[in-house]
């Protein structure tokens, strides 16, 4: 299912379209789900065949992939413009199985300092442990990053925007100096969802998501996904059934069902931020809006000539106060959730301090740091509740 038939096709149909295939499931729009380990072939001889095609779209074993996986993934490919995608069963496993698809003993990473949390953590332990240096970089460096390749350097890794930060970086000059030394460049481009931006368009080599978020987009799967050029989708498909990573074909059906609303979903993500973004910005208790759309984001000339839209997802960093007061006001909101996951229907808002886990960068603010997600609620409603969480701040109750 390699072949994007609606390629042609202008990019809200074929989200609607790509990964369906009627004509080989009698008709239904939507792939049936596939609960499959063992696959059973008619002869010796079409098993061994199979075995050779093993990298393929090949119903081999489960854990290769299933037509229900091999469906989500000819839609996220097409998505984000590369040549083949791999489902997984988290994101943190996409990042994973990328960098070791391209990593070994004794290589060298050049690691975004505004990376998320849990990829900052495989960074300094486990590929520590195999042998693999890394080294954080600014993540505003843009061609600068060339002073930064040494010899043995294999992959760049870029965010952007970055997490909780959300400094948007200069991605066609990063890849162009980091081919320039011979390094591949990867690219989490979860919060765009590869709808506002397209990652092989800028020089990007390797596009992961965590596709628990925007592309299923309902709180409630647990998927990543790699998608590459043509030269490296072996690696990637090769290394993930190496290292045991599937996704479970009803996460895999739920995903491709919420890839078909993707579209319309990030518009409203989009348009509920900035209206929440706008109103943060007009509050006293408010020393600073995070939003690459906003002309004092850093990066946010980079993100009006490279990205065609903002998703839910941005930061506010509020003038200094105590922390009793901030618990006050997270603590009793009706509408924004307190959880560390975004990309779904609902509205979240967590407590965070970017400041203490950079290594190449200073975090210049010292306020405390809100991540807000705008879900999909009515904006009206979810200014009320901001409203009334300022004031138990304000009053310290």
């Amino acid at each position: 299912m390699k072949t994007h038939k609606h390629k042609h096709r202008r990019a809200d149909t074929r989200i609607i379209h790509t990964g369906s295939h009627p004509e080989i499931f009698q008709g239904a729009m939507n792939p049936p789900v596939y609960h499959a380990s063992t696959v059973l072939f008619p002869s010796v001889a079409e098993m061994e065949a199979a075995v050779k095609r093993r990298y393929d779209d090949t119903v081999y074993y489960g854990l290769h992939g299933t037509p229900t996986s091999f469906a989500f993934e000819e839609a996220v490919a097409d998505l984000e413009g590369g040549h083949r995608s791999v489902s997984l069963c988290s994101g943190l496993a996409a990042i994973t199985a990328a960098l070791f698809a391209l990593l070994e003993q004794g290589d060298h990473l050049l690691m975004v300092d505004t990376a998320y949390g849990p990829t900052r953590s495989l960074c300094n332990n486990l590929l520590k442990k195999c042998g693999i240096e890394t080294t954080y970089y600014d993540p505003m460096i843009g061609a600068g990053i060339a002073e930064l390749i040494q010899p043995n350097t294999k992959v760049v890794f870029t965010e952007s925007p970055g997490s909780l930060t959300f400094e948007v970086q200069d991605i066609p000059a990063i890849a162009k100096a980091a081919h320039a030394g011979g390094a591949k460049v990867l690219l989490d481009n979860t919060w765009s969802a590869g709808h506002f931006f397209k990652p092989f368009e800028h020089g990007v080599d390797v596009s992961i998501q965590a596709a628990t978020k925007y592309i299923a987009g309902h709180a409630d799967v647990m998927i990543g996904t790699i998608t590459s050029t043509e030269e490296l989708a072996t690696r990637m498909k090769q290394t993930s059934v190496n290292m045991g990573y599937c996704a479970a074909p009803d996460d895999c059906y739920l995903s491709l069902r919420g890839m078909r609303t993707l579209s319309v979903r990030m518009d409203r993500h989009q348009e509920n931020a900035l209206a929440l973004a706008r109103w943060f910005k007009a509050r006293p208790e408010v020393a600073a809006v995070l939003h690459p759309a906003f002309d004092d984001c850093p990066g946010h000339e980079i993100w009006k000539r490279d990205f065609t839209g903002a998703s839910g997802l941005f930061g506010v960093i509020l003038k200094p106060t105590s922390r009793d007061r901030v618990t006050a006001m997270l603590d009793n909101m009706r509408y924004f959730g307190l959880g560390f996951s975004w990309g779904g229907f609902e509205s979240l808002m967590i407590l965070d301090d970017p400041g203490h886990i950079r290594t190449a960068t200073r975090w210049p603010h010292d306020g405390p740091c809100l991540r807000v997600h705008a879900g999909q609620e009515d904006v009206t409603d979810l200014i009320d509740d901001l409203d009334v969480g300022f004031a138990r701040l304000n009053s310290g109750a």
